[in-house]
């Protein structure tokens, strides 16, 4: 096994990597900016270390702070979590270079799976489905209109190297798809550093159902079953559970069988998740890999059993998979509600502060996991999630039911955060029918917000 390994991360993803670390045994170094100098994350570390001021190109995008702690350490592994550099081929190649093991695949394959026209054409080659689009990149906005009025509108305009909804545009006409394409293009540049753009055919409303796989150094690829996470706002996920409802046994079986083979294609290595959108008529389409651990994955391991941040610290160590596919059992259904500190009422814009108080839930299949303490402060400078509720129940109706139970017990005070919002949306009907897609929160949170501001607009009111 691994001795020592670096977290080049924070919140709630460093404070469950390290976590893992000490239970096998594996000491774990955190860093951390100047902003984070009380945070959860440095404080339970074996060691920890700073890397540079607030805000994030000075801390926990600055490669070579991040590699020169790990070496001073004397770490022999880095795991990234997700975001930040988690899918930064440079990273990944620096740590190579310095002889550090990623806890990922290789830099080669998070370049390849990053370039999302590239990914397009091995799936495409390894029999996996892809959304009808572009061959590759196109150059400028004349052929962007030339392979629109190809494939036929509506397209999505889509940045190579994207990624969280940023460089995507929706285009159904000539003037949209010129105007988009800029406009998409010129984020993708300033977000990644990489404005080359493709499309695809929008397909309009679909639902967004992922799979974990986990593969070996030894060419052993499993997947650990589908999540469904069609509920997102701005491309952004609020709530996300597995397995998918609905799913017919064939067509789950026929999705799992290309995760795999996607990811064997690719050559990879550790964890990650082979995303499809599903049409109304149950045709799948392939979309992106995501090359690192997801936020989501608690619902899969509710309902596996199988933790798979041990399984990556294995993986990183040389050990083969402990198990087969056929060994995989799924039992029950687990549902998780991303908590971020936003104003719902101010078009959910961030609201950093410090946390007066915390009370988290507890009880028979609950499981939460967070950074926050009473009296921390959640920074301005990073991202606003700051807890994920998890319920497992035997049916699906009892992890609702769980997790409504869970969401009213949550208390948070001293920031506004979006609990109340998703605590009536595990009342709404649709919802519990499994009646959704992507395009349920743009439908639904008008009257959602209406009902909680009827209520008052305070937790205990909902």
């Amino acid at each position: 096994m691994l001795k020592k390994v670096l977290i080049a991360n924070r919140g709630e993803i460093a404070v469950r990597i390290i976590r893992e670390c000490l239970d096998s045994s594996i000491e774990a170094v955190s860093v951390y900016s100047t902003a984070d100098s009380q945070a959860l994350h440095r404080i339970i570390a074996s060691r920890s270390v700073c890397i540079g001021g607030p805000r994030a190109a000075e801390s926990y995008l600055n490669i070579n702070n991040i590699i020169e702690a790990a070496k001073g350490t004397g770490c022999d592994a880095v795991h990234p979590g997700f975001g930040f550099l988690s899918e930064n081929s440079g990273f990944a190649r620096a740590c190579e270079r310095e002889g550090l093991k990623f806890i990922g695949p290789s830099s080669g394959v998070i370049e390849q799976m990053g370039d999302k026209a590239a990914a397009r054409k091995l799936m495409k080659k390894a029999g996996v489905p892809v959304v009808p689009g572009s061959d590759g990149v196109v150059c400028d906005a004349e052929e962007a209109v030339r392979t629109a009025e190809t494939i036929g509108y509506p397209v999505l305009l889509k940045a190579s190297a994207g990624g969280g909804g940023r460089g995507m545009r929706k285009a159904y006409n000539e003037q949209e798809v010129r105007e988009g394409f800029s406009a998409a293009s010129a984020e993708a540049e300033n977000c990644f550093g990489n404005g080359e753009m493709y499309i695809e055919k929008l397909i309009e409303n679909p639902r967004h159902i992922e799979f974990q796989i986990l593969a070996d150094s030894f060419g052993n690829v499993v997947h650990l079953g589908e999540r469904d996470c069609s509920i997102q706002r701005r491309n952004q996920k609020l709530v996300e559970e597995a397995p998918a409802w609905g799913l017919s046994r064939d067509l789950r079986r026929r999705m799992g069988e290309a995760a795999v083979r996607a990811a064997k294609a690719a050559g990879y290595e550790n964890a990650g998740t082979i995303e499809f959108v599903v049409d109304k008529d149950e045709n799948f389409y392939f979309i992106e890999m995501n090359t690192r651990i997801q936020v989501e994955h608690p619902v899969t391991e509710m309902i596996t059993g199988i933790n798979i941040v041990r399984e990556q610290l294995r993986i990183a160590s040389g050990l083969p998979l402990g198990f087969t596919q056929d060994e995989i059992r799924f039992e029950g259904h687990a549902i998780e509600c991303r908590i971020t500190a936003e104003k719902v009422f101010d078009h959910f814009a961030p609201c950093p502060g410090r946390v007066e108080f915390i009370h988290f839930p507890a009880g028979a299949g609950i499981r939460v996991d967070s950074a926050l303490y009473n009296g921390c402060e959640i920074s301005p400078f990073y991202d606003s999630m700051v807890a994920k509720i998890i319920a497992k129940g035997n049916t699906r109706l009892e992890a609702v039911r769980r997790m409504r139970r869970a969401l009213e017990e949550a208390v948070i005070t001293g920031v506004e955060t979006t609990l109340p919002v998703q605590h009536l949306l595990m009342y709404n009907q649709d919802f519990l029918r499994g009646s959704y897609d992507t395009g349920f929160i743009e439908s639904h949170l008008p009257e959602i917000l209406d009902i909680y501001e009827a209520a008052g607009g305070k937790n205990e009111s909902v």
